[in-house]
């Protein structure tokens, strides 16, 4: 994991309290796979769940914005305990918007990780835009953190753990592992 030594990037990384992910090339490695009986499948990563659960332990909601639908999206949710799920937005920033105003935050105190043009507004606009290390040059470009890790192999874990060791929580956490 990169060290975030930039002060402005660090004062923004301090106060976020939403994390929102893309799901297909940010929780998985962007590759669906369907049967000869139409059901699709996805693979996730384990670290990446126990990171995003750490995060949540810690007080940081998470959410899932993705331009596809799929059932197996509802499963990992439901898994990790995340309550708020979008599948089949085009416009990602109109339900960006709702969601900041339902919850009563800003763009600055929210988190955002997205590999594709589609993720751009929203890595823009956000105070703390993450576009994983396989993504698209121009998210990359864009970005306020690129990821060492590849999307579906370790990038959300990544940037669970960004998160909680800017905000000084990760000591906490940790501690509960006894592994500190």
């Amino acid at each position: 994991m990169k060290e975030v030594t930039d002060e402005r990037l660090l004062s923004r990384i301090r106060g976020i309290k939403l994390l929102i992910l893309d799901v297909d090339g940010v929780m998985t490695d962007g590759r669906i796979i369907i049967d000869d009986a139409g059901l699709e499948s996805k693979q996730f990563d384990v670290k990446d769940g126990h990171g995003l659960k750490m995060l949540m332990k810690s007080g940081i909601d998470v959410v899932l914005l993705t331009g596809r639908k799929s059932r197996v999206v509802d499963h990992r949710a439901v898994d990790l305990g995340i309550a708020e799920v979008h599948q089949g937005i085009w416009n990602k920033r109109e339900v960006f918007d709702e969601i900041l105003k339902r919850r009563k935050l800003s763009p600055e105190e929210t988190a955002y990780v997205g590999d594709d043009v589609v993720d751009i507004p929203l890595l823009k606009r956000v105070g703390f835009g993450v576009a994983v290390v396989d993504a698209c040059p121009e998210a990359t470009g864009v970005a306020d953190y690129v990821t060492e890790h590849s999307g579906g192999r370790g990038a959300v874990r990544e940037v669970c753990e960004v998160i909680l060791k800017v905000q000084g929580r990760w000591e906490e956490l940790a501690a509960r592992y006894e592994f500190a």
